[in-house]
């Protein structure tokens, strides 16, 4: 199968070399400093057990033209970016082209295929102008939930974390040919990659844990492991997800853990530093719209208070804002 990967960073890094060590036709399609590496040497993956595995059986190039129709297209650049990516998409589609979606977060295709009265609804915080829905065909897009923690270190260089699940599943619930071949290859490939008929609720509980930690995590500079067991923002996460909760129970959702495990879950990562803190390090836009200004919105949907999450919205969009501003990072130096 023809797997064009957009986003060359940790997650599309680890999604390509496994893909193509496992005999895939891999298109990465990357920038800069890593499109040059790729091209050069290909992708290392440092995996969890220390092992690497190193793939040249690849290609990487800057635009989606030069790749062409693909069998499966991943989407693998944060939230914040598809807006950006969206136009770029239509050359590597063709008839039975799947896009696969693997942003944090509510995505802009919530309420596609969702039923009821709130079917097709745009979700501004992520789509304000419609630009990605326009875009992008919602028949096309498989809904994925990325469980691995990975970290992009070199240019070219990917470092596995731990994790290695992929929860796959259709706007609309069901199982389809396309969804059951993507979990075959995944599965060929060594990660694991179960279908769920409720992939909304999937999404839920992996971002019930990152509109917590996540903006705890850049404004206090603390590990995952750090700001459970530090009594006052373990509180602060548990009542973020209790706001959260509400949300998701008036949309139908119901999740299948209980907070305390789900803060658990967390904790046992241990010292690693989320995505949005390694972002505000770096001095990169981070992905906050669709962690929590989209859940803020989903709350005046369904008339449901969100004050703290509201709150943390807030702070931390004014801390992007002057970081992108003034050009910098911010980082705690020994």
């Amino acid at each position: 199968m023809k797997f064009a990967v957009v986003g060359a960073g940790a997650i599309g890094g680890y999604l390509g070399a496994r893909l193509a060590a496992a005999g895939e036709d891999v298109t990465m399609i990357a920038r800069g400093a890593n499109l040059t590496a790729i091209r050069a040497q290909g992708l290392r993956l440092i995996q969890q057990d220390g092992s690497e595995l190193r793939t040249t059986q690849l290609r990487a190039v800057a635009h989606s033209e030069e790749a062409g129709a693909q069998d499966f297209v991943l989407l693998a650049v944060k939230a914040h970016q598809v807006e950006t990516i969206a136009a770029t998409i239509g050359p590597l589609c063709r008839d039975g082209t799947a896009i696969v979606t693997l942003q944090n977060g509510i995505p802009w295709w919530y309420f596609h295929r969702h039923g009821g009265a709130l079917e097709g609804r745009q979700v501004r915080a992520v789509d304000p102008d419609g630009a990605i829905a326009r875009a992008i065909d919602p028949a096309r897009i498989i809904g994925c939930v990325v469980y691995p923690a990975a970290n992009l270190i070199a240019p070219g260089v990917v470092q596995v974390v731990e994790g290695n699940r992929f929860t796959l599943g259709e706007p609309d619930g069901t199982e389809s040919p396309r969804i059951e071949a993507l979990a075959e290859l995944l599965i060929g490939a060594g990660f694991k990659a179960p279908i769920t008929a409720d992939i909304r609720g999937e999404i839920w509980l992996k971002l019930w844990g990152n509109l917590c930690f996540n903006p705890i995590s850049a404004l206090t500079h603390a590990t995952l492991v750090d700001i459970c067991r530090f009594g006052r923002t373990r509180e602060l996460a548990a009542i973020m997800m209790r706001e959260a909760e509400s949300v998701a129970n008036k949309l139908g959702i119901v999740f299948r853990v209980g907070i305390e495990r789900r803060i658990a879950g967390a904790e046992r990562v241990g010292a690693h530093k989320t995505s949005m803190l390694q972002d505000i390090e770096q001095g990169k836009p981070i992905e906050l719209d669709a962690l929590m200004g989209a859940v803020v919105e989903l709350g005046m949907l369904t008339e449901t208070p969100t004050p703290c999450i509201g709150a943390l919205y807030a702070v931390t969009s004014l801390l992007a804002k002057t970081l992108q501003e003034q050009h910098g990072r911010l980082q705690i130096l020994q």
